[in-house]
């Protein structure tokens, strides 16, 4: 049954609830301000900021970059919501690039010996990776002898 004839907030509802986000821009400064809350800059033993070979910055991670601390930072109600966000086009770049962060962080935290399962775990089952050995073997060449004697 549709909306009672003159109901004001049917009107232009193509159904569902209204966007989060309209605007890419303001998604993507969200999520920098999210990313900037989850590092920190690395310091030397002389409390001064280290940088890399090409003078940026290094970040050292205070808190996990995971993509469902992004979905709460965002104002999601679950990941889903956030990764349905990735079907509009003004919009893929910025998950896609979103989700990598979360990937790298896991990734980095599976060369330690406290997060590696954890993020294996992650990268499993929230990036498609895949945790199992291949092994294949082919035959080149094959002879079938028929000169056995009775």
């Amino acid at each position: 049954m549709g909306a009672a004839l003159g109901n004001q907030y049917a009107v232009g509802n193509d159904g569902g609830r209204p966007a989060m986000f309209t605007d890419p821009a303001e998604m993507q400064k969200k999520i920098d301000k999210w990313l900037l809350s989850c590092k920190t800059a690395l310091k030397d033993n002389d409390g001064n900021i280290v940088v890399d070979g090409n003078g940026e910055i290094v970040y050292r991670a205070i808190k996990p970059i995971q993509i469902i601390g992004l979905t709460k930072a965002l104002g999601f109600n679950s990941r889903t919501s956030l990764l349905n966000y990735k079907d509009k086009d003004e919009f893929m770049d910025i998950i896609i690039r979103a989700k990598m962060e979360c990937e790298d962080f896991a990734v980095d935290m599976s060369y330690t010996k406290e997060g590696f399962n954890g993020a294996k775990f992650n990268l499993v089952n929230n990036n498609g990776w895949v945790d199992k050995q291949e092994i294949s073997a082919s035959i080149s060449h094959v002879s079938i002898v028929d000169d056995l004697k009775d």
